[in-house]
């Protein structure tokens, strides 16, 4: 392996890439890792009901997480084979709630003060999302636009909650932590008036970031369309992008909640002249936004890429949000998690000085020359230093968990 490393770094050296410089930048990246994987996004709420807001979750792998001390298990053995230190992104379902009803509008940081202690344990940031689904004031769905003032006003106040106990958790951790929002809202056929729900959003929004919170990253999520959505998304990418602008706040971009033919890669360089800060969930879409595990494939590549020759890694948050039950839970955070970071590392050894000094047909030349260095071994190497197992040697880890734990839960 060490003989196979040096003669990367030597390939890569001969293309002016400094490989000891990619592999220190890439061990300070920190991705948020989504907790909603381990559990098909149930959350451990006592009056738990149906995954609602038109979401789905598809295939009935065995072990899945029942309890929080089973989604800890899980996610401490993924983190055993994911490497760099990272951050847990968490769901205002997944509160330590005791076996006590806690409605949306009551969660405090006391539910949440466990996995504060946990996450301080393993070193990890922790992120936070207001969840506005899978509730029945969020049946019809309607929640922050809801023509009901009463439904308006309760999820406001959850919201509210949710950036409090994100600003604690920020205080505790000494890291921002980012809290995003996005909402079900829309309709599945035409509402023959749409400004009224806009108009309503914008009131709603109003309200809740009305006061600001230290050390936490507000961000909005946009969404093309969902399950019972497909006229009308409230929440549109214009909507979001002008609020955020007016009000200082982040913009997430979901990579599966664009249209399959736009490049969310191509609106990192539009939105960085105007936004501090941009937060990207990644995902993989097939043919519509259905939340695959993340692969190594063009468009990961492309957003990193762009990232990267941006110089935008230290104002850019990156999570990623899928969720697959068709497979070993587990083994889907290690794969989304570790392609990813392969990408980003892929981006870091772009020999990116001498392909901006090429022109002509030579820029496009050396572009297809450089797609044969071996970034495969700097990749183990940067692994082994992590003290992860490099290559296929996680899987087997991953084999003998599924045995030894997952299988065994009924």
């Amino acid at each position: 392996m060490a003989k196979g490393f040096e003669l990367a770094r030597e390939q890569y050296a001969e293309w002016g890439v400094d490989v000891e410089a990619a592999l220190r930048t890439l061990a300070s990246v920190r991705v948020s890792m989504h907790c909603w994987q381990g559990d098909d996004v149930g959350g451990f709420e006592a009056s738990q009901g149906g995954l609602g807001g038109g979401l789905a979750v598809t295939g009935n792998a065995p072990g899945k997480a029942r309890t929080i001390d089973e989604l800890r298990q899980d996610l401490e053995q993924a983190f055993r084979l994911i490497p760099g230190s990272h951050k847990l992104n968490l769901h205002a379902i997944y509160g330590d709630f005791g076996g006590r009803r806690v409605d949306r509008n009551e969660v405090r940081y006391e539910h949440f003060a466990s996995w504060v202690g946990w996450c301080r344990t393993l070193g990890l940031g922790l992120d936070f999302n207001a969840t506005l689904f899978s509730h029945p004031r969020a049946d019809d769905g309607w929640t922050l636009s809801h023509p009901s003032e009463e439904t308006r006003r309760f999820w406001i106040e959850h919201v509210q909650r949710c950036r409090e106990i994100a600003e604690r958790f920020a205080s505790e951790l000494g890291e921002r932590s980012v809290h995003n929002l996005w909402i079900p809202d829309g309709a599945k056929d035409d509402t023959v008036e749409r400004l009224p729900y806009r108009e309503r959003l914008r009131e709603s929004l109003d309200a809740i970031y009305e006061i600001p919170r230290t050390g936490v990253t507000d961000a909005v999520e946009s969404k093309l369309f969902g399950i019972g959505s497909e006229t009308f998304v409230v929440g549109s990418h214009e909507f979001y992008l002008a609020y955020a602008l007016r009000r200082g706040l982040a913009l997430c971009l979901d990579m599966g909640h664009f249209h399959p033919t736009e490049s969310v890669a191509d609106k990192v360089s539009a939105l960085a002249p105007f936004f501090g800060e941009l937060l990207f969930h990644v995902s993989r879409g097939v043919r519509w936004d259905s939340d695959h595990v993340v692969v190594v494939n063009d468009d990961v590549r492309l957003l990193a890429r762009e990232i990267v020759r941006a110089g935008l890694l230290g104002r850019c948050h990156l999570a990623l949000d899928y969720f697959d039950a068709s497979i070993n839970r587990v083994a889907a955070w290690v794969i989304g998690m570790r392609a990813f970071l392969r990408t980003l590392l892929e981006a870091l050894l772009e020999p990116r000085a001498r392909l901006a000094e090429a022109a002509g047909f030579e820029r496009l030349a050396l572009q297809e020359e450089a797609k044969s260095l071996p970034v495969g071994l700097v990749w183990d190497e940067h692994c082994e230093r992590m003290g992860v197992p490099p290559g296929a040697g996680w899987i087997e880890e991953a084999r003998a968990y599924e045995r030894r734990v997952l299988e065994r839960r009924a």
